[in-house]
């Protein structure tokens, strides 16, 4: 999911079987403001992927990534490659060695 917080897009990476709290969110992240971005505001950060299908490496975008407590406890972790036909498959260990979340609690 694309955030933002205080006016600055972030990503919050989490299970497709959980739901953001956002005002979880807000605290664990000390954000005054804290709303979902639309399609139209995130759209063209992500030029080589769909829309909706954007890898969890918002690092590569210049973004901050929030990521689910409960993801790091998986072995492995998968995600969209850029499309919504492609999906790709890591260890845990090396996604967080790529990207460096920020790892909070912020779902239920």
């Amino acid at each position: 999911m694309i955030v933002e917080l205080d006016g600055k897009m972030a990503m919050a990476v989490l299970p497709a079987n959980r739901k953001i709290v956002v005002q979880d969110l807000r605290e664990v992240t000390g954000s005054e403001e804290v709303k979902f971005a639309s399609e139209e505001e995130f759209r063209q950060k992500f030029p080589d992927c769909e829309t909706g299908a954007m890898p969890p490496f918002g690092n590569l975008y210049g973004m901050d990534v929030y990521l689910a407590e409960s993801l790091m406890h998986n072995d492995d972790i998968s995600f969209n490659a850029g499309s919504h036909t492609e999906v790709m498959k890591m260890a845990y260990k090396d996604f967080d060695r790529l990207v460096r979340p920020r790892v909070m609690s912020f779902t239920t």
